[in-house]
């Protein structure tokens, strides 16, 4: 009989996962463990896989992380006494090194398996209570924590600097021999790191130990924070600090409470390579407990078009109708109107001169040939002879010399709303009508709401308006406002829950950028605006995009433009697209039958294999393919690791000098076996698990900038 070898990181996992079973064993059958227990002065927390130990207030009246490590082998990277928090109150500093009383410790859940303690505690000058949240997962090396700060005063007072996590590294190794990981754990630098708004998660990894953390910051765009080693030997997670470029500023009433966003964080050991836990934990964490968009959707895009490339705002009837018949008969399943269809921004009246009929009577065509409509609309912008403008100029943003401003872009010919005004229940009625009136199941909202990805600098951001409910002053409105748009959102899916919002990198506040924030609240993000023919290595640019924030950020949320449908090479647009969210734009009238057939082939089987094994929903790097880059070779996989049947492999040529490559699959199960095929169903390849993982499959390019899909599948 053969003897099977599990590669490290797996026998990591399937030990850690003993272990969780051999705990419940011993308490009993179908009885869960609880994953937190406390005493007056410690508090535990455990899944079997990692283990954190808080001291809690006593006679020192310090609230301080004792340990945080994984359960098996050890961890060298915390110092024995660590502050935990760290905020600031009318600047004033409170952390868990400072005084504190124990007020209560209680069991907590959520609604994503997660379940842990809060510890609500005093603050010894009786101006603050802070309750301590922690949620521990399944099987998932994750302690999720977030702060809720509740003022004891009369007054209002104004929180900022807020470190949701503060851990203090040992001396030495830690701080010399580290990589940190920043921009989705993908960018590698040594020394201090001060992260910014690109940074939902870093890792950092000592290779000599081979261990680290992953740091995931749930906080909205530009006011995230997460620094390692920066002023002192620290990881710090949570809120830009006030003396940030976006400051993050909360002013909390008398006897109000604010809860920060969340922190997760996992630490791991006999890990080589920090891609490792990129590429397992982390995923799997998003998907299935962090409470994405995407994840609630039963059914996911598959092939998307969007009229914006070549057409712009030159769109009308006629022309939609074309584009709609030529995209059904290439196997599109959305069709997205882009700009162009109102008479201005702001009211989103329709434009009758281009749609004399309206547009009810484009989408119901768009219906008829078995697509779901979508349409963009911008979601905090107004033209200055817009009625709504006219009418409600104190929805709008002032800039420090309290005029109208236009976040998005230096010209005055827009105007940029305040979320923290009467506007987001405004634009929540016309967003509301024109997907249920109109059966929208797509909606792109665009432009500038707090930062602009165009403007630099610091100044024209936010809204220095002094009369607006929503925030009480300029800081404040950085972070308000990203949070009036996330309930505009939750209030679109609560009345359809089917509605697929794209979340631009423009609304988002920074070039490609995209969070778990938006996560939470929108099913994707248009990440960016690639312009060229193939030989301007479009195809290599948007697998490098896809890269770059996968699998940290789930593939299918990478909405990346703008190939075109007629281009020479359109087959490796479609190939490259493969592995984020395939979205084609151009004129598809342009192409003749055989490639509308060839169109649909692709289509076909894309949605096959979202069909068969929810390719949709997965992405992990391919083991020995790194960034894609001229002169190598790259590649991905899409593989379903929860029914573990297979799913896809994409391989790219890109200026190689060498024609063939091994390729090797993991994350299969190693004693079933598998078939590999090309998209044409030829079978290329019969293997167990364990073979395609450790030896796998021949792979010959002939071209220099090629690539192919193949399908893995279960026999």
């Amino acid at each position: 009989m053969k003897k099977i070898l599990y590669p490290f990181w797996q026998n990591y996992w399937m030990l850690a996962l003993v272990l969780v079973m051999s705990i419940a064993t011993s308490r009993g059958q179908g009885q869960k463990p609880p994953l937190a227990k406390w005493t007056d002065s410690e508090l535990v927390l455990t899944n079997g896989i990692v283990q954190r130990t808080i001291k809690l207030p006593g006679s020192e009246g310090h609230f301080l992380t004792t340990e945080y490590k994984p359960v098996v082998g050890e961890f060298r990277y915390f110092q024995k006494s660590n502050p935990d928090f760290q905020f600031e109150i009318n600047d004033n500093v409170y952390s868990g090194s400072g005084d504190w009383k124990l007020v209560k410790t209680e069991k907590i859940t959520d609604a994503k398996q997660g379940d842990g303690a809060a510890v609500t505690l005093q603050s010894n000058d009786g101006k603050i209570e802070l309750t301590v949240n922690f949620l521990l997962y399944p099987n998932l090396p994750v302690i999720r924590k977030s702060l809720t700060v509740k003022n004891l005063t009369s007054e209002p007072v104004r929180l900022e600097s807020v470190d949701v996590e503060k851990f203090i590294a040992t001396p030495y190794n830690a701080t010399t021999f580290s990589w940190i990981c920043h921009d989705y754990g993908r960018r590698r630098s040594i020394g201090p790191y001060n992260g910014n708004f690109q940074d939902a998660l870093l890792t950092v990894h000592n290779s000599d130990w081979q261990q680290g953390i992953v740091i995931g910051n749930e906080a909205a765009g530009v006011v995230k924070h997460t620094s390692v080693f920066w002023d002192e030997p620290a990881i710090l997670s949570g809120l830009t600090h006030k003396d940030a470029r976006f400051p993050f500023r909360k002013y909390i009433p008398a006897g109000e409470s604010f809860t920060t966003p969340q922190v997760f964080t996992m630490v791991y050991n006999n890990h080589k390579d920090p891609d490792e836990i990129l590429n397992t934990a982390v995923p799997d964490f998003v998907r299935k407990h962090m409470g994405i968009r995407l994840s609630e959707l039963s059914q996911k895009p598959t092939f998307v078009y969007n009229t914006w490339v070549p057409f712009r705002k030159n769109i009308n009837e006629k022309l939609i109708m074309e584009l709609a018949k030529a995209a059904a008969d290439a196997g599109m399943k959305e069709f997205i109107i882009d700009d162009g269809w109102a008479d201005n921004y702001g009211d989103w009246i329709i434009d009758t001169k281009k749609f004399p009929n309206g547009l009810k009577p484009v989408f119901d065509y768009i219906k008829s040939l078995g697509m779901k409509p979508g349409l963009w609309v911008s979601v905090g912008s107004a033209s200055p002879d817009s009625k709504v403008y006219k009418a409600h100029p104190d929805w709008f943003v002032l800039d420090a010399n309290q005029q109208p401003a236009n976040l998005h872009e230096d010209d005055l010919k827009m105007r940029t709303a305040c979320f923290g005004t009467p506007w987001r229940g405004y634009i929540k009625d016309i967003l509301l009508k024109i997907a249920l009136e109109y059966g929208l199941e797509y909606l792109k909202l665009d432009f500038t709401v707090v930062t602009s990805t165009y403007r630099f600098g610091n100044k024209v951001t936010g809204c220095y308006a002094t009369n607006h409910k929503g925030h009480t002053d300029h800081h404040e409105s950085l972070s308000t406002n990203y949070e009036a748009v996330w309930k505009l959102f939750d209030e679109l899916h609560a009345a359809k829950p089917t509605l697929f919002i794209d979340c631009t990198f423009e609304t988002m506040g920074g070039l490609q950028l995209i969070d778990y924030a938006m996560l939470k609240h929108a099913e994707g993000n248009w990440l960016s605006n690639f312009y060229g023919p193939p030989d301007a290595n479009v195809d290599l640019r948007v697998r490098n995009m896809a890269w770059w924030r996968s699998p940290a950020i789930p593939a299918t949320a990478l909405v990346i433009g703008n190939p075109e449908m007629q281009d020479a090479g359109w087959e490796m647009h479609i190939k490259s697209l493969a592995g984020a969210l395939p979205i084609m734009l151009g004129d598809p009238r342009k192409l003749s039958a055989p490639d509308l057939k060839k169109y649909r082939a692709y289509a076909d089987w894309l949605q096959g294999m979202e069909n068969k094994h929810q390719i949709m929903s997965y992405r992990q790097d391919l083991a020995g393919f790194g960034e894609p880059m001229d002169g190598m070779w790259d590649g991905f996989q899409r593989i379903n690791t929860e029914t573990k049947a297979g799913g896809i492999v994409g391989i790219f040529r890109h200026g190689a000098t060498e024609g063939k490559r091994m390729v090797t699959v993991r994350q299969l199960d190693p004693a079933k076996r598998y078939r590999v095929k090309a998209m044409d169903g030829k079978v290329v390849a019969s293997l167990s698990g364990q073979d395609l993982q450790t030896t796998g499959f021949p792979v010959t390019l002939t071209g220099k900038y090629v690539g192919e899909l193949f399908e893995i599948s279960a026999n």
